[in-house]
């Protein structure tokens, strides 16, 4: 259930920031890199963020 969530709440952040980097301003596309980042850190790691945001403020479980 949690790895479906990140997926989800990644793909609408890399969305959401496209489509304003193309209508609003264009460093918006800064924060698709900042996304894509940690999707790739955390595919090395094993650690992500919004897991633990997840997990610990919102008490998603397993």
């Amino acid at each position: 259930m949690i790895n479906k969530l990140i997926k989800r709440i990644a793909g609408i952040f890399i969305i959401i920031s496209v489509l304003l980097g193309m209508y609003v301003n264009q460093n918006w596309l800064w924060f698709t890199v900042f996304v894509g980042a940690n999707l790739l850190q955390s595919s090395f790691t094993n650690w992500c963020l919004m897991e633990d945001l997840l997990r610990k403020v919102f008490k998603i479980k397993e």
